[in-house]
């Protein structure tokens, strides 16, 4: 490929795309593409990383490959060329085979400057051969962070591209991603065997988004969504729920206020595309959206971005909002989240990721010689759903090799270690998503340190719920009492002299009659965070051999200067919307992940309700004889005291309850349930 002059490259970008000048890091990117080299581009949704592919596909001549696992991106991206004058066309599961025949002969007969492709296509016996007969100018793989077991969307469709890419060289190679961590940037140059790549890794900061997080009970949600939207400078915009069903039902509760309409992969193609025309063109304001689903949608005018439900990761959480306020105008990102929405995280991860032992189970069966799936599944004995997860998994990660005709052999044995380990990872991906949910600091600066960008230094953003919180339009504030006052300035006394210490002790050392419980006293250090008194710092300590998360506190140096009778002006989150327990970490039930800290003591002395108290520890002795293990081995005191304060009626009650998790749920829920209901 002849290296492109840098007028050439300014005259394309001006002529085609209407821009007088490059993005930061887009022409040191284009460059190394047109000179033959790989090249690893990692920006912010909406900084211009396409423009990283098209141009030198442009410049170079010939047709460009994009592969791309999005067909609502793919269709936006095709449609956007097209109305540029270019030639692109694309082949995905979407079309029919009439219209993906027409377009493969359009690249063979060099119709085409862009070909967009779906990564499955490529397992199609012949396909690369296909394509291989007349050599494409450079390959772009957008969304690459898929190619990573470490991302958080990790798909064995890209995971299998490194193998047909040397039929198609030379032929550069660009991977392009709004969301690698520098874990995953390493692995998608490993994955995809990127020579020597020019990495063009710029900020991360979107400059115009306000982030705001608020604690809401599920069914109270709507309501906030509802709220949010009423002002017509607030939308269009974009609402993330966890599944399709809350997806359709939200979009017909928001129809009754705003042009609405729901936004997933269980409605058929063409109402995806009609929506999503509608939605670009105007006559939708509010699309309601599966998380689990990639819009892959350039509006850029959507002014608020909202989820309804904690995000699995903080790469997806940053992804999803970074399709807010594409036009650089003030926009909004809202999270609304409780404690209790770790219960559906737990459901899937455990269905979506068996115990290590049910993979080892039927990598134990098989052999060199070839066995039948439907053969195998019966000699496992393991439910149908759970066989098809585990041998995917052990698949995925080589311990099994499966043919077309669906035979099995033995795959590699040291699977065991690569499935353990993005298993882990998938767990701490959640952990951190709590943690930073529950952050007291800006949260724009948190999601720049996130992804690694020690560039930017910039510590406060001035728009988000901490750094700004007289401008936020969901949470909501109040003034500190006196009693509250008096104990902040007891902690500035403590913490006087440059000393750090853990919120726990803090809170046992200045509140040891109880006074202000523990989530109180943590938003207390919250309010004095965002008023510039103490910094807030998140730790780990081990303790035989789990990590376990705390905070520091530390005094800033206005909090160092602050004087005994100065008035104090504190701000704390009202805490109405709260749930007990918000800053407890994610619990698994899987014996090899972290366990979460212990549940806060709760005062044990009321005996009000003593009878309910006496049947759930008969209850416990019940089952502890019968399972042959210590009582507290079942609930611990603290635990059922928490029952008997919240005596709850439902099984989203009793995830609000501090050490209660879904594994608990499903062994005893139902038998504690009937044991509260006795007691009304």
């Amino acid at each position: 490929m002849a290296p492109a002059a840098p007028d050439n490259l300014l005259h394309t970008l001006e002529r085609t795309f209407g821009f007088l000048t490059f993005r930061p890091g887009q022409e040191a990117a284009c460059r190394a593409i047109v000179e033959g080299n790989d090249v690893l581009v990692v920006m912010p949704t909406g900084s211009g990383k396409s423009l990283c592919y098209q141009l030198p596909g442009i410049v170079a001549g010939g047709t460009a490959l994009v592969i791309s696992p999005l067909i609502a991106l793919m269709e936006d991206q095709v449609a956007t060329l097209n109305s540029l004058g270019l030639r692109a066309d694309r082949i995905h599961s979407g079309r029919t085979r009439e219209l993906s025949r027409t377009a493969a002969l359009a690249y063979r007969d060099g119709k085409l400057q862009f070909l967009f492709i779906a990564p499955e296509r490529f397992a199609v016996p012949g396909f690369v051969e296909f394509l291989a007969r007349r050599k494409p100018c450079l390959i772009a793989v957008d969304e690459a962070h898929c190619i990573s077991q470490w991302g958080h969307d990790f798909r064995p469709d890209y995971r299998m591209l490194q193998r047909y890419f040397p039929l198609l060289r030379p032929a550069p190679i660009v991977a392009l991603t709004a969301t690698a961590t520098p874990v995953v940037q390493n692995d998608i140059v490993t994955q995809l065997n990127l020579q020597q790549p020019l990495r063009s890794i710029q900020g991360f900061r979107r400059k115009n988004i306000a982030i705001e997080i608020i604690q809401t009970p599920p069914a109270a949600r709507p309501a906030v969504v509802i709220q949010t939207l009423a002002e017509a400078s607030r939308r269009p915009a974009i609402v993330y729920v966890p599944t399709r069903s809350e997806s359709d039902a939200l979009a017909v509760t928001l129809s009754e206020h705003f042009r609405s309409a729901p936004y997933h992969a269980g409605l058929a193609t063409p109402r995806r595309a009609e929506i999503q025309d509608q939605f670009l063109g105007g006559q939708i304001e509010v699309i309601v959206a599966t998380i689990a689903f990639g819009m892959g949608i350039d509006k850029p005018n959507v002014r608020t971005v909202i989820h309804t439900a904690l995000p699995g990761s903080v790469e997806s959480y940053y992804q999803e909002i970074g399709r807010a306020g594409r036009d650089g105008l003030p926009s909004r990102a809202i999270l609304i989240h409780s404690y209790a929405d770790r219960h559906r995280h737990d459901f899937f991860f455990n269905r979506d990721y068996p115990e290590p032992d049910v993979l080892d189970g039927i990598f134990q069966l098989l052999t060199s010689k070839p066995i039948a799936k439907d053969a195998l599944a019966k000699r496992s004995g393991l439910d149908p759903d759970l066989f098809d997860t585990a041998l995917d998994k052990l698949w995925v990660h080589r311990g099994a090799q499966i043919d077309p005709g669906e035979n099995v052999t033995r795959g590699e044995a040291g699977w065991k270690d690569s499935y353990t380990s993005q298993t882990e990872r998938r767990a701490v991906q959640l952990e951190l998503m709590l943690r930073y949910a529950a952050a007291d600091c800006c949260r724009m600066a948190a999601l720049v340190r996130y992804f690694g960008d020690r560039t930017d230094t910039q510590s406060s953003c001035g728009l988000c719920d901490f750094c700004a919180a007289e401008q936020c339009i969901v949470q909501r504030f109040r003034d500190a009492t006196m009693s509250e006052v008096r104990i902040a300035r007891s902690v500035f006394r403590t913490l006087a002299g440059g000393f750090a210490k853990s919120t726990g002790k803090l809170h046992s050392e200045i509140c040891p009659d109880g006074k202000i419980d523990r989530d109180g006293f943590e938003e207390l250090l919250a309010a004095a965070a965002r008023a510039g008194l103490i910094s807030l710092q998140a730790a780990v300590f081990e303790k035989e051999g789990k990590q376990i998360p705390y905070r520091t506190a530390r005094l800033t140096r206005d909090g160092e200067s602050v004087e005994e009778g100065e008035p104090l002006h504190l701000q704390l989150r009202d805490r109405e919307p709260r749930s007990r327990a918000s800053r407890k970490s994610v619990r698994f039930s899987k014996a090899h992940l972290s366990k979460a800290q212990a549940p806060k003591s709760r005062p044990q002395n009321d005996l009000s309700n003593r009878p309910l108290l006496e049947a759930l520890r008969a209850w416990r002795l019940a089952e502890a004889r019968t399972k042959k293990l210590p009582a507290f081995r079942i609930a611990s005191d603290n635990l059922l005291h928490g029952i008997v304060e919240d005596q709850p009626r439902t099984e989203e009650d009793l995830l609000a309850i501090s050490g209660i998790g879904s594994s608990f749920i499903k062994h005893y829920g139902p038998a504690i349930l009937r044991i509260v209901s006795t007691f009304e």
